[in-house]
């Protein structure tokens, strides 16, 4: 990004959210409705099943949204290389792209931005970025960051070349560190990623030689490296925190903002759209961008329309969030739509302690990219201090043997980079791994008491 392009058009963005509520609604009308006679001409999938729905051309203008077909990941997965529009994207190609080269920032064929799903409902895919779209998912991304700044305050924070600490999973293709990354080199600061995988030790001898003064990262991590400057294992100078990846609730909120003494911008996104909303004050709700997408609750299903990504359209997709909407009213600051309730995944961390009362976490995105031939799904329960099991279902052709040798050997690695050597676990095959009725999700982390009965192999760490 041109840093003073991306300012221009950030003046621009921060702009359409001083609109007229009416005004944005014919804004985002007039995207969706360019959006949807875009697929009818250029994704086969699209106009496949509009038809089959016995959608016309013509009626492309006149029906409503919810008029149109729905689609979720498995049916994203079946059809990816008829629904995107580009010639040269199929899912087969950039599936052996995310195995063959190295999980940076790097665009897959020099223009198109892959982010690598969290998995969290199923199946792993791939959403797909061109530039144009990457662009404009990053300037609602920083309008997002900087949400309550006006131009000049936002130049003179600039000015300053702040150092921005990102503490969340940056060892794979997560939407979130790619597109903060990008983000901050456009806009020409300073950047450190702390992996969650990371060391504590290691946390605090970065921490203290960078000196970051804004935070970005999964409200769980900001939470321990606010426990290590009220432990004044760091010292820190705070401006901005910036909580993203994860939900963040109320009392976790108040927490952060005393110990930084900083008010936290609440980011919002998803692989499918990364940029979608953003709270500043609890009370408020999270304001959902109208201008970047059209999200609708239907028999309290979610279903996400990106109006800017031509590349992957996605129309009336299904996201398993779970939130309540609130129309913008003519008197309001914003004009955009509000949302309440539950919004994204909240995992807990799994903390241990060694026999010298050394403590260590271990975050469940750190271990969210097991990729076993046969292993279908899994979860993980903290058993003890040094010790916790995991949940494998498997296919029925496949080996228990084999697969409990590959855990094994990836789960060893893992622990070791964390310095947890110390701790044993356990794998229990299951024939299903349940969703959580609440969330519609299969949450990486349960509680003692969760699932039914199990059948245990004890595996040593």
């Amino acid at each position: 990004m041109n840093y003073f392009k991306t300012l221009v058009d950030l003046y621009r963005l921060k702009k359409q959210a001083k609109l007229g509520v009416k005004q944005m609604r014919t804004l985002q009308e007039k995207k969706l409705r360019q959006m949807l006679h875009y697929v009818w001409d250029y994704s086969a999938y699209y106009r496949r099943t509009f038809e089959a729905a016995g959608i016309t051309e013509v009626q492309l203008d006149e029906l409503p949204l919810s008029c149109f077909p729905t689609i979720d990941k498995k049916e994203l997965l079946e059809h990816f290389d008829e629904l995107v529009v580009p010639k040269d994207l199929c899912q087969k190609e950039l599936r052996e792209f995310d195995i063959a080269e190295s999980a940076d920032r790097k665009p897959y064929k020099g223009k198109y931005h892959v982010v690598h799903s969290s998995g969290s409902t199923g199946t792993p895919g791939y959403y797909v970025y061109d530039e144009g779209a990457w662009s404009s998912m990053l300037l609602g991304m920083i309008r997002a960051a900087l949400w309550d700044m006006s131009m000049p305050q936002i130049l003179s924070l600039l000015a300053k070349r702040p150092r921005i600490v990102y503490i969340a999973a940056t060892d794979g293709r997560y939407g979130g560190a790619m597109a903060v990354g990008d983000g901050i080199d456009g806009v020409g600061a300073s950047r450190m990623y702390l992996d969650i995988k990371t060391p504590l030790s290691e946390w605090i001898r970065k921490i203290n030689e960078f000196k970051p003064n804004i935070i970005i990262g999964y409200p769980s991590t900001i939470k321990i490296l606010a426990e290590l400057v009220e432990s004044e294992s760091v010292e820190v100078n705070v401006v901005r925190v910036i909580s993203c990846g994860e939900p963040l609730g109320a009392s976790l909120r108040s927490y952060l903002e005393k110990s930084f003494c900083t008010e936290v911008v609440n980011f919002y996104g998803a692989s499918e759209s990364l940029t979608m909303g953003v709270e500043m004050k609890l009370e408020e709700g999270m304001i959902l961008f109208d201008d970047l997408n059209y999200i609708e609750i239907e028999s309290g299903e979610m279903y996400l329309t990106c109006l800017y990504n031509f590349a992957q359209p996605l129309i009336r997709y299904r996201i398993s969030d779970s939130l309540v909407l609130k129309a913008a009213e003519e008197d309001s600051m914003y004009p955009f739509t509000r949302a309440v309730g539950l919004l994204g995944r909240n995992e807990d961390i799994l903390w241990f302690e060694d026999g010298f009362g050394n403590e260590e976490f271990l975050h469940p995105l750190a271990i969210e990219g097991f990729c076993i031939e046969g292993l279908l799904d899994y979860q993980f329960r903290q058993i003890g201090k040094d010790s916790f099991e995991m949940f494998a279902e498997i296919s029925k052709s496949a080996s228990k043997e084999a697969i409990r040798l590959e855990m094994l050997s990836q789960m060893k690695k893992i622990l070791s980079e964390k310095n947890l050597d110390y701790v044993q676990f356990y794998v229990n095959f299951v024939e299903e791994i349940l969703l959580d009725p609440r969330t519609g999700k299969k949450p990486l982390i349960v509680k003692k008491g969760e699932n039914g009965q199990y059948e245990t192999s004890v595996i040593a760490g």
